[in-house]
């Protein structure tokens, strides 16, 4: 398993190892001592997942204290564009966003630290996405940065006509105007 950083502090891309052969594939998708010998000391006590159609965009959440999630995302079927938004005030990538393709073929995981919003859209006819949470979800401290924010730029790589996405994932608030976790 490959752990490597980002230029954003505490946001990891990782990398299983796939063992290949005429049966198919074995991997270990999660294995708490090469985390705990990579410093990421996180205890999951939620996993969670989704399948969605393409077009769909889900996002961005978070949860607000004492309810903030770790996260460790992943795609068993499908491809996704994953985005994260970071919102800590006190890094130097507050307000700027990262993206990468989490899918089947390629296996690739992304660790989410506390104090970022996350979202994804599919871009495969379908896609089941799974997660590990380090909280339960909690619906009261439950928030979201509207994903559509023009300030923000992000390319969801799907176009406007054809996006799926919830009303209430449309009517959260533009960055700028709320940045408190």
């Amino acid at each position: 398993m490959t752990i490597t950083p980002t230029e954003f502090e505490g946001l990891f891309i990782i990398q299983p190892l796939v063992f290949n052969d005429a049966r198919g594939y074995f991997m270990e998708t999660y294995n708490e001592s090469v985390h705990l010998n990579n410093n990421l000391n996180y205890k999951y006590i939620q996993d969670n997942e989704s399948l969605s159609q393409y077009g769909v965009i889900r996002g961005l959440h978070y949860q607000r204290n004492p309810d903030t999630q770790v996260k460790l995302v992943r795609v068993t079927s499908g491809k996704v564009i994953d985005v994260v938004l970071d919102l800590r005030p006190d890094q130097k990538t507050f307000g700027k966003h990262f993206s990468i393709i989490l899918s089947s073929e390629n296996k690739t995981q992304l660790l989410i630290p506390v104090g970022f919003a996350h979202g994804y859209g599919v871009l495969s006819d379908t896609a089941i996405f799974n997660y590990k949470c380090t909280a339960f979800y909690n619906k009261n401290a439950e928030g979201g940065v509207n994903l559509n924010d023009e300030h923000l730029q992000i390319d969801w790589r799907i176009p406007k006509s054809e996006q799926l996405i919830s009303s209430k994932d449309l009517n959260w608030p533009n960055f700028g105007d709320h940045l408190s976790l």
